[in-house]
């Protein structure tokens, strides 16, 4: 296996309190950059490593930490983004509950470099469990002097609270998360302003995912460019892949960015292959709402090259041959999965879930919903199949925020790479609709 970054101690006895933590390293960054470092010596280190947003964006965390307004005398804001509601993706709550302290010792650090007084976790609100022990964490960051007022006598303080949301998914959406934070309804802003200048009560604010913020102490202790030495080309570093679905190993691991997929998916140090010695069929490879990929498209570019574990490979030939890494939510399934049914459920999540402020989202999830409803049940029709394909269209850039594009991308991907497996359900509907019936070429599996 690779390095480990973020979780090499997380199986150590007690890691998850304070004392334990201390004695294998932890709070070297928060001293290292409070006694020798100025704040943008800190954005300049992270800036460096190439270290990209692990929430799904993957937009480079040092330039979105410079872009941070600072008119004078005026608060600024670091939120860390821990609703993790992204279908396959539970990644961030094993780090929130195994290694509480990494992620408050990078809220320390981060907000040092971004001149935060007053931090805040914004956590998904079915995870009170995990919230709790944040919230013990933070008590023992207090009273060791690692928060509160003149932090190890640099001169620099700050209070970091816990913030649990109500369990909507659209809070994830960073502009949501901002307004459900400041006590509103969790819709989107629009954009410009961004949050950069007016975010959190309209001042200045970086929001982060919990991954990306836990990487900022090992970039801070071992510095940006040995950090950049890790991974290939503009995907540096490692990165925590929550893998599901119809494996042999599933589970989260943390991989060095360029590792091959089908090393992934087969080899006993990871996934150890397709459970039960069946055939692989499809992988979501970033969440619930990036393109499905066939088997062939996964495993090979169309140009016939290895496809990795890259934020560039698996967006290599964008939408019509790629994907994108996203979250990390890797989901494979086998060659019993029907195509039409499962995103038929995806297409029920992103219904249920949008906001409702936009149109296009708001109705457009509705109608896929139905359309495939009617195909996974026996009642489509062939003009169903390039409705679904028309109506993602018409949602995809016409709303506010990426949940319109999140809704639409899976099923116009399931239609680009299984049209053949829809047609099938709209030309042998009682087969189709059979419990457990599953599209194979021209044979169906009970």
């Amino acid at each position: 296996m690779g390095r480990k970054l973020l979780t090499e101690h997380i199986n150590v006895e007690g890691i998850n309190t304070f004392e334990v933590y201390r004695k294998h390293g932890g709070y070297r960054s928060v001293e290292k950059a409070l006694k020798t470092m100025t704040p943008d010596e800190v954005v300049e280190e992270v800036k460096k490593s190439g270290l990209r947003g692990r929430g799904g964006a993957g937009f480079p965390a040092g330039m979105k930490w410079s872009f941070l307004a600072k008119p004078e005398g005026v608060p600024r804001y670091l939120v860390c983004n821990a609703d993790e509601s992204e279908p396959g993706t539970f990644k961030d709550r094993q780090l929130m509950t195994k290694l509480p302290h990494l992620l408050i010792e990078g809220m320390i650090t981060g907000s040092y470099a971004l001149g935060a007084r007053t931090s805040y976790i914004y956590i998904r609100g079915e995870l009170l469990y995990v919230l709790r022990i944040l919230e013990k964490a933070i008590a023992e960051a207090y009273a060791a002097g690692f928060l509160g007022e003149n932090i190890l006598g640099s001169g620099y303080s700050l209070d970091l609270h816990v913030h649990p949301g109500g369990g909507a998914y659209i809070c994830g959406e960073e502009t949501a998360l901002l307004e459900s934070l400041e006590g509103k309804r969790g819709n989107p802003r629009n954009k410009p302003p961004f949050p950069a200048v007016q975010g959190l009560y309209a001042r200045p604010t970086v929001v982060n995912n919990v991954e990306t913020i836990a990487a900022v102490p090992v970039i801070v202790n071992e510095g940006g460019d040995e950090y950049a030495k890790i991974g290939i080309g503009k995907s540096t570093g490692t990165k925590l892949i929550s893998a599901c679905g119809h494996l042999n190993k599933p589970g989260i691991y943390e991989i060095e960015l360029g590792l091959p997929v089908e090393e992934f998916i087969y080899s006993d140090e990871y996934c150890g292959g397709i459970w039960k010695g069946r055939d692989l069929k499809a992988v979501v490879a970033g969440g619930s709402s990036v393109p499905i990929l066939p088997k062939e498209l996964i495993l090979k570019t169309a140009a016939g090259e290895n496809r990795l574990m890259t934020y560039e490979s698996l967006s290599d030939g964008g939408f019509v041959t790629g994907t994108m890494l996203g979250s990390g939510g890797f989901i494979a399934m086998d060659e019993t999965t029907c195509i039409v049914k499962n995103t038929w459920n995806f297409s029920r999540f992103y219904h249920h879930e949008s906001c409702g402020q936009c149109s296009p989202c708001r109705e457009g999830t509705g109608w896929m919903e139905k359309v495939l409803h009617r195909l996974e049940h026996g009642h489509g029709s062939m003009h169903d199949i390039d409705l679904l394909v028309s109506v993602a269209k018409q949602i995809e850039g016409n709303t506010i925020c990426p949940l319109g594009e999140a809704a639409a991308w899976p099923v116009a991907a399931a239609v680009r790479h299984f049209r053949h497996e829809f047609e099938w359900h709209v030309t042998n509907p009682k087969e189709a609709s059979a419990p457990g019936a599953v599209y194979r070429g021209a044979a169906v599996l009970a």
